[in-house]
C-alpha cells in the first residue's frame, strides 16, 4: 500500500487533533462560558507553542526553520485578525441567536468558502477531481450535522456565522502567504494574540474565571487541539496549497463525532456511516490525484527549510556540514520541466 503523502498525513493528522477536542471541550462547556473558553483555548495554544519554542532556545538547538520576517508582517496580521479576533467573536455571536443544528451546518461553508477564495482570488489550481473531492467533504459533515430538520433563514445569527467562516476562510489563504516560515512561531503568535482578545473580551462583559484544574485542562486541551494542529495544517499547506488543505481539515467534524461515541456512550447513526463514506470517497479523490504537467518556474529568492532535491540544486557561500533539512536564503533559477505536484511552495503557477 503506497503511504501517504506528507502534507495529506499532516493535514489529517491537524483535522485529527482539533476534531478530537471539540467533543473534550464540550465537557468543560459547564465550567466556563462559550466566549472565555474559546479564549483560553488560544492562549493555551500560544503559551504551550511559546515555551516550545523557549526551551529550544534553552536547549541551543540550532533552528531548522526561517523565522518570520517584517515582509511577513501584513498577512500574519491580517490571518490574525481574521481568524483569531473577528473570526471567534462573529461565531460566539451568532451561537447566542442560532439553533445548534442550523449553525452546525452554516459552519460548513468554512471549507467551501475558503477554496474559493483558493481558486477565484489567489488563483490557486483545482481541477475536476479535486473539486468534486472537496464537495462529497462537505457533503459528509453537512450530512454528520444535520440533526433536526429547520429554516436556514438569513437571521442575523446565520449572517453572523456565515461572517465568521469567511473570516476563518480569509485566515487559511493568508496563511498560505507565510506558511514558509516558522509553523510553530505563526501558530504561537496568532494563538497568544486571539487568546488575550478574547479572554479580554469576556472579562470585559462579565465572565469569570473557573477554578485552576478546569483552566489547566482547557488550556492544554489548547495547546493540544489548537496549538499542534495548527502547526500540522501550517506544515500542510507549504505542499498542498490551502484548498486542498482545507478539504482534508473538513474531515474533522467526523472524526470529533466518532469520539464521541466513545466518550458519551452514544450509538452510531445511518447520518454517521453516510458521512464517513462520503468523506472517505473524497479524501480518495484527492489522495489518487494526479497533477502532472510541463511547468516552468520563474528565478526566486527566499529562506525556508528545504533538502536538496529536484527544485533545490544551488551551491552554498558558507560551510556546509552535509546535513538536511536545513534553512538558508537561496536562490532558484528558472526552471522547466514536468513530474507530478501540487499547488505547493514552488508550484505556484498558472495553468
Amino acid at each position: 500500500m503506497r503511504p501517504l503523502p506528507q502534507g495529506i498525513a499532516q493535514a489529517l493528522a491537524a483535522a485529527a487533533l482539533f476534531g478530537i477536542s471539540t467533543p473534550l471541550a464540550k465537557m468543560l462547556l459547564g465550567s466556563m462560558p462559550p466566549l472565555l473558553l474559546a479564549g483560553v483555548l488560544y492562549a493555551g495554544s500560544g503559551m504551550g507553542l511559546l515555551t516550545w519554542m523557549a526551551l529550544g532556545r534553552v536547549r541551543n538547538r540550532v533552528p531548522v526553520e526561517a523565522a518570520l520576517t517584517r515582509r511577513d508582517a501584513p498577512w500574519l496580521a491580517g490571518a490574525v485578525l481574521f481568524g483569531g479576533v473577528l473570526g471567534p467573536l462573529l461565531m460566539m455571536l451568532g451561537l447566542a441567536r442560532t439553533a445548534a443544528a442550523t449553525a452546525a451546518l452554516l459552519l460548513n461553508l468554512e471549507g467551501v468558502l475558503t477554496a474559493l477564495l483558493a481558486w477565484v482570488i489567489f488563483r490557486e489550481n483545482v481541477d475536476r477531481r479535486v473539486a468534486l473531492g472537496m464537495l462529497a467533504i462537505v457533503a459528509g459533515a453537512m450530512v454528520l450535522s444535520w440533526q433536526h430538520p429547520g429554516g436556514m433563514g438569513a437571521t442575523w445569527g446565520g449572517l453572523a456565522i456565515t461572517g465568521a467562516c469567511l473570516c476563518w476562510a480569509l485566515d487559511n489563504n493568508l496563511t498560505r502567504a507565510v506558511a514558509g516560515s516558522d509553523p510553530v512561531q505563526i501558530a504561537a503568535i496568532k494563538g497568544a494574540i486571539a487568546g488575550t482578545v478574547n479572554m479580554g473580551i469576556a472579562l470585559a462583559i462579565g465572565d469569570r474565571l473557573p477554578h485552576l484544574l478546569p483552566l489547566l485542562a482547557a488550556a492544554v486541551l489548547g495547546f493540544i487541539g489548537y496549538g499542534l494542529s495548527l502547526v500540522l495544517f501550517v506544515l500542510a499547506l507549504r505542499h498542498l496549497g490551502t484548498a486542498r488543505t482545507s478539504a482534508y481539515f473538513s474531515t474533522a467534524p467526523f472524526l470529533g463525532a466518532a469520539l464521541a461515541l466513545v466518550m458519551f456512550a452514544e450509538h452510531g447513526s445511518l447520518a454517521l456511516l453516510l458521512a464517513g463514506g462520503l468523506m472517505a470517497i473524497g479524501v480518495w479523490l484527492h489522495a489518487s490525484e494526479r497533477h502532472d504537467h510541463a511547468h516552468t518556474h520563474v528565478a526566486l529568492s527566499h529562506t525556508h527549510r528545504h533538502r536538496h532535491d529536484v527544485h533545490h540544486q544551488h551551491t552554498h557561500d558558507f560551510k556546509w556540514d552535509g546535513h538536511e533539512p536545513h534553512t538558508h536564503p537561496h536562490a532558484h533559477e528558472s526552471l522547466s520541466h514536468s513530474h507530478p505536484h501540487y499547488p505547493d511552495t514552488h508550484h505556484r503557477h498558472r495553468h
